[in-house]
């Protein structure tokens, strides 16, 4: 079940507010013994997150399915996607889901009934946690979240029930800007810079990769290296993107990578504005990243 983004803040009376975090979205199932913790894209993250799924098994029920996200948070309590993806402090895993448990398929009940189950099987463990609710309040928990800065909060009409896709009963308010997009290509280096200079940004619009700006921060030494072997086998002699492109000395890359980027807003022609490497991600296809679309 995924959030649709919304623009501004509100509050409805029979909504819930929750934390949104900054991480990789996990589906984990439990059969007995046997654990599956797939990403969006179907990869199965147990192999990387082996004491995640340790918890996961020892927990009571003999079936289980959970929905929640991957994260690493700093020393303020915020996930941060750039600590997940380099590495850096103890992941662990925040559910704020229940679709199945202990042969009872809860998909269709509400919302309020999910999060009993959830609060009942997820125990005292370190490293399953449950989602922060923040205030009854809708506009009360932006407030919060934007003091505490977190990436935004999720509105759930509490009287829901869980479907697969997109769905306006999940609303999405963010407080920092931060989104996906395919690289398309590199700019060659300036100065004392080794390896390229900016990233091409796009994302795609009916069918169609347009460009949305480059990003030159974000990198150090070692993830330059990194991230230019990585596109040395994807230079391509076409363009993926649409129209042209007004930037110097480029260098066209065929359109499978997604970087995770941070920004301060969209400019009028749909460019970004300050935008800051944060990371690759695997766990979603290039043709999923979307130019954002808000609900008015």
């Amino acid at each position: 079940m995924l959030a649709t983004l919304t623009r501004e803040p509100f509050h409805k009376a029979g909504w819930v507010y929750e934390e949104k975090y900054d991480g990789d979205r996990i589906v984990a199932y439990k059969d007995g013994a046997r654990i599956r913790m797939l990403s969006r894209n179907m990869i199965d993250r147990q192999d990387r997150f082996p004491h995640v799924a340790a918890a996961i098994r020892a927990l009571q029920p003999p079936t289980l399915i959970l929905d929640g996200e991957m994260v690493v948070f700093d020393r303020k309590r915020v996930s941060r996607f750039q600590l997940l993806q380099q590495g850096k402090g103890e992941p662990v895993y925040v559910v704020f889901d229940c679709l199945f448990r202990d042969g009872a398929d809860l998909r269709r009940e509400p919302l309020p009934v999910r999060r009993a189950a959830l609060e009942q099987t997820l125990g005292t463990s370190k490293v399953l946690r449950l989602s922060r609710r923040l205030a009854e309040n809708g506009l009360e928990a932006f407030r919060i979240a934007k003091q505490r800065g977190y990436e935004g909060l999720l509105a759930k009409d509490a009287s829901s029930r869980y479907v697969a896709g997109r769905s306006t009963a999940w609303l999405k308010v963010k407080v920092h800007q931060e989104d996906e997009f395919v690289v398309a290509g590199f700019t060659k280096p300036e100065g004392a810079r080794r390896y390229f200079g900016a990233l091409l940004l796009g994302a795609y619009e009916k069918g169609e990769l347009r460009y949305v700006g480059k990003v030159g921060t974000g990198f150090n030494s070692e993830s330059l290296e990194m991230l230019y072997r990585k596109f040395l086998p994807l230079v391509s002699k076409e363009a993926p993107l649409a129209g042209s492109v007004r930037e110097r000395e480029t260098v066209f890359l065929r359109p499978t990578l997604v970087a995770q980027i941070s920004y301060q807003e969209w400019t009028d022609d749909m460019k970004l504005r300050q935008p800051v490497f944060l990371g690759l991600r695997d766990d979603k296809s290039p043709k999923d990243v979307r130019l954002p679309e808000a609900e008015s």
